[in-house]
């Protein structure tokens, strides 16, 4: 935990950008009957019932310093499928010297991923780009890519929509948006806080 705090400590430098990536499903929903439409003190009605048409999955990555994200969706949440997302975020930052990438301990973001995907000289071409820092266990909160994808899906995703083709057109609407507002989260939360908040994670010590 401390050791991600101390990285959101660290000052902007576009040769070590530090990026923030998570992962999300998203449950394709089909209406079964059409909506009764708004009228004047009554918001619009759905139907309870529903057909489910299957899930995709939403790959996030922010870079909180530099107010930017990218989104790509997917129909799988495989280790190839990060790994080709990891290989974009690499391409998206080609004058960086290392990329510090903070994220979840998933089993499937492991560096043998590449291995599956790419040749030997690729795939170690793309893990020399980048510094991977988990967060702990039980702790994917400290994750604020985590934040992106609960603001993308309270301004764009909460609804049921029955197709990937919408939800790809309409994240990519999303973020460009949300990049043009130059949008940043304010975090605060401190090594310092961690240990006077969370102390009762800490090993007690006998003086």
């Amino acid at each position: 935990m401390e050791k991600v705090l101390d990285i959101y400590r660290r000052p902007y430098d576009p040769d070590f950008p530090m990026v923030c990536m998570d992962e999300s499903p998203k449950q394709l929903i089909k209406e079964t009957h059409a909506p009764v439409a708004a009228v004047a003190g009554r918001p619009e009605r759905y139907d309870y019932e529903y057909e489910r048409c299957g899930v995709c999955n939403i790959f996030m990555a922010s870079e909180p310093l530099a107010a930017k994200r990218f989104v790509k969706i997917t129909e799988r949440r495989t280790k190839p499928d990060w790994a080709l997302f990891v290989k974009d975020i690499a391409q998206n930052y080609k004058s960086a010297k290392r990329i510090t990438l903070v994220m979840d301990n998933l089993n499937t973001h492991k560096p043998g991923a590449f291995y599956e995907v790419f040749k030997p000289q690729e795939a170690k071409e793309i893990l020399d780009r980048f510094e991977f820092v988990y967060t702990p266990k039980h702790g994917s909160w400290l994750n604020m890519a985590e934040i992106e994808l609960n603001v993308l899906t309270g301004q764009c995703l909460n609804r049921r929509i029955d197709n990937i083709l919408t939800i790809k057109s309409e994240v990519i609407a999303w973020q460009r948006h949300r990049n043009n507002r130059n949008a940043k989260i304010n975090w605060q939360f401190t090594t310092e806080c961690a240990r006077v908040k969370l102390r009762r994670l800490y090993p007690t010590l006998d003086s």
